[in-house]
């Protein structure tokens, strides 16, 4: 490889190449990963609760407004702990809440990494309205 421009762009491209790669390979495995959750806490949830599949009135409980779904992460590893298939499902919907926001930081680490500050700089600002929006979703 020479020190030619060209040369720069070349490496410059498969780079970018390696990244949108990468980044796909991210929001693939991030969805992935929840599915397989959400799965398997329906699969706990119905095995434990055959109730569920029979009663409408049960089920209906389970998937009303204000359902006792974990709130907070210690309810949830708490749950975990017990093995309840709400709290797999619960987890699958963090993971796939959480999955744009590690694209966006696997992001800037790789455009650091390029050398285009301006992208990360971009991919930062981002990132802060993400976490603003969940901030102001919060409240």
């Amino acid at each position: 490889m020479s020190g030619s421009p060209s040369g720069a762009s070349e490496v410059r491209r498969g780079g970018l190449a390696r990244v949108e790669t990468l980044l796909g390979s991210v929001l693939r495995a991030g969805v992935a990963a929840s599915v397989v959750l959400l799965v398997c806490g329906v699969a706990v949830s119905l095995a434990r609760h055959p109730d569920y599949m029979a009663d409408p009135q049960t089920l209906g409980r389970l998937i009303a407004p204000g359902a006792a779904f974990p709130h907070t992460l210690g309810d949830l590893f708490a749950e975990l702990g017990q093995g309840r298939g709400r709290a797999l499902a619960t987890l699958g919907l963090l993971v796939l809440i959480i999955t744009p926001v590690v694209r966006v930081i696997v992001s800037i680490v790789a455009m650091l990494r390029l050398g285009d500050r301006r992208f990360a700089v971009i991919s930062g600002l981002v990132l802060l309205v993400l976490f603003a929006s969940m901030l102001v979703g919060a409240v």
